[in-house]
């Protein structure tokens, strides 16, 4: 698939107040094709003025933008859409070759991201508000909801479209203004989508995007500028703490969602089609590379061995290559620094006495490929039982009892998702109640779904993306005493 025609007409410039233009020193960021390690093409490298510049026109279009009436930015969300669906394919194609995952990922995950925006173009004319007459009658009491006000956007490489949906969508619905810093290695598809929100009738000066190879120089300016008043982060649990301590100094609104650490936990009971599925889709999607992404495989000690070697089938047997060719079931890792976490993890794992089923090794040659592994007699020492590993490898632990593997489900930090299988509906629902996480997927390796609150606990986060509660995180409420004649 050649996507030269699709980059050669993409803006890749800073898009502030409406206008794409260079950064002002000119300087640029190369955006590689982690498939081949070659240059796709650049885009541009904003300082810390260029920072300066976009809160200063959020917040100077924050008045107006709140004061648009909720139907007009429905509309503006219902029309984004419906170019986001009708453009799918050519989104798809370019976000596969800055990330690596196959095309038809991509392609999936457009269609996930623009149902952020048709699902928060329902809740913008939703906001309500409350009358009531005091408990002493002597007021009446008005409650209304507003917008939070400028925001700070962050989003991470992993899903280019859907992560910055999540966040968008909610802010124009809410109608709170944007600075938005996409991850330095996929900013093309934010860049697709800045054109796709200009044409469905974006006001300018509502979202300003900066690209950077510095999100600290750039991001720090925003969390300075005293014009911010919300930030909503997703990455890691390093920088979400290093950005909620930054928030504090001028009392920022917050949502984040930071690492996981996902268990999945497969009991005796289960149907081990289903979880055999499950598994490859909690652990597979995005090859690996997912803060959702089943991390550490529990499996009772009575069907361990006939789930890893069916696991080790079917992840053997997937076809890995450049995301953009047919078939392709597997992708590379998004840059070198990843393959070597990886391949770090599993040979540390490795070296203490874990068994490699398949994989656990690099595909040599051009881009950073690593091959689908599963690993058993994972020892309880080693790295890769506490690491977030973004990638292709499932290491399996085995328990023996529901008291001991809901303990090891739950010892970790972090608490964003989980995953359960087993046929007895009435068990599981009191295991999951046990599991210490934002979300469970019930004999299913997938939960994300725009229509439900997306989040976590513990280390992985605060506050909710998505659902009915996603807009709640960009608006404040106000109170209004009224005395009664």
């Amino acid at each position: 698939m050649d996507i030269t025609p699709l980059i050669d007409k993409l803006n890749t410039g800073l898009f502030i107040n409406g206008q794409w233009r260079d950064a002002e020193d000119g300087k640029t960021v190369e955006v590689l094709n982690p498939a081949t390690g070659e240059l796709i093409t650049t885009v541009a490298d904003g300082s810390a003025a260029d920072a300066e510049e976009a809160i200063k026109v959020a917040g100077d279009t924050q008045e107006s933008w709140a004061a648009t009436p909720p139907r007009e930015r429905s509309e503006i969300l219902r029309r984004t859409f419906e170019l986001l669906t009708e453009r799918a394919d050519d989104i798809a194609a370019v976000m596969t070759a800055e990330m690596g995952k196959p095309f038809a990922e991509s392609k999936g995950e457009v269609t996930y991201g623009a149902e952020f925006f048709r699902w928060f173009s329902e809740e913008a004319v939703r906001v309500g508000g409350d009358y009531m007459q005091s408990p002493d009658g002597k007021n009446r009491m008005l409650i209304s909801r507003e917008p939070v006000g400028p925001c700070v956007l962050v989003t991470p490489w992993n899903f280019p479209l859907a992560m910055g949906a999540r966040k968008i969508g909610p802010a124009i619905a809410a109608g709170c203004t944007m600075v938005f810093k996409p991850a330095k290695l996929t900013p093309l598809t934010t860049c697709m989508l800045v054109d796709v929100l200009v044409e469905a009738g974006l006001p300018a000066g509502v979202l300003n995007v900066v690209t950077s190879e510095s999100a600290s120089r750039v991001v720090g300016s925003w969390m300075e500028s005293g014009i911010a008043r919300k930030v909503t982060f997703t990455g890691s649990t390093e920088v979400g703490v290093g950005l909620l301590k930054q928030a504090a100094d001028t009392v920022m609104k917050t949502s984040m969602e930071l690492g996981g650490n996902a268990p999945f936990v497969v009991f005796e009971d289960a149907d081990l089609d289903k979880a055999v599925d499950g598994a490859v889709l909690a652990k597979m999607r995005n090859g690996g590379e997912a803060c959702t992404a089943a991390n550490r495989m529990f499996v009772h000690t009575s069907i361990a061995e006939e789930f890893s070697t069916r696991l080790a089938e079917r992840l053997g047997s997937m076809k890995v290559g450049n995301g953009l060719d047919e078939g392709t079931e597997m992708g590379p890792l998004v840059d070198q620094d990843s393959l070597d976490k990886v391949s770090g993890l599993v040979d540390e794992a490795v070296a203490k006495g874990a068994k490699v089923l398949t994989g656990g090794k690099k595909i040599e040659g051009k881009g950073f490929f690593y091959t689908p592994t599963v690993l058993t007699d994972v020892p309880d020492d080693s790295e890769i039982r506490t690491t977030e590993i973004f990638g292709p490898v499932a290491p399996i632990v085995t328990f023996d009892t529901d008291d001991e593997g809901i303990a090891l489900a739950n010892e970790t930090e972090f608490g964003l998702v989980g995953y359960m299988y087993s046929e007895n509906v009435e068990r599981a629902l009191s295991l999951a109640d046990r599991m210490e996480v934002g979300m469970v997927g019930l004999n299913t390796g997938l939960v994300s779904n725009p229509a439900a609150p997306f989040g976590g606990v513990k280390m992985s986060g605060l506050g909710r993306e998505g659902g009915s509660t996603g807009i709640e995180e960009y608006l404040e409420v106000k109170y209004v005493a009224l005395p009664r004649a």
